[in-house]
């Protein structure tokens, strides 16, 4: 089935193909209406993780990372077609939005939660552990929004969810 977005180009006639090409010229999948540049802000906080077991300092560097949504990433970005992002973000599918938005949630709620026991944590050890744990919890979760980006199927999310 054709999302909502395919389905407006094709009405769209030469305007919805202009706009399809003006997406992806972006970097923005035209189908869904989302831009994998968003995900660079959690690889971002999953690549400081992976380096605390090697160097525990960089435990702070994680600390130092801020939770941002959709549109806040994109406006603090240096991403060229930045409100162009965003303004596909606002017109994509609500189911699809709705569901890229609760995995994007979860990540943010691991990662903040992450973050404050490893405030409280008093042990390089214990922010290692916390490292590890939160690094196998998220980067399957970011590979998943990837995919919904992409929009990818169920069938692909249970792959992704399964390995």
């Amino acid at each position: 089935m054709a999302s909502p977005s395919t389905v407006q180009a094709a009405k769209g006639g030469s305007h919805g193909e202009a706009r399809a090409a003006q997406l992806r010229a972006a970097n923005i999948n035209p189908r869904t209406g989302l831009a994998t540049d968003y995900l660079n802000h959690f690889n971002e906080a999953i690549m400081l993780l992976e380096m605390i077991p090697d160097m525990p300092e960089c435990a702070d560097d994680f600390l130092a990372w801020q939770p941002l949504s959709y549109a806040e990433h994109f406006m603090a970005s240096n991403f060229k077609a930045r409100d162009l992002a965003i303004e596909a973000y606002d017109a994509a599918d609500t189911k699809t939005r709705a569901e890229f938005d609760r995995i994007t949630d979860t990540m943010t709620s691991i990662l903040t939660a992450v973050g404050s026991a490893m405030r409280d944590a008093r042990q390089d050890k214990t922010r290692t552990t916390l490292a590890l744990e939160a690094t196998g919890w998220v980067k399957p979760l970011v590979a998943l929004a990837g995919g919904i980006i992409n929009g990818g199927t169920e069938a692909d999310i249970e792959t992704i969810m399964a390995s």
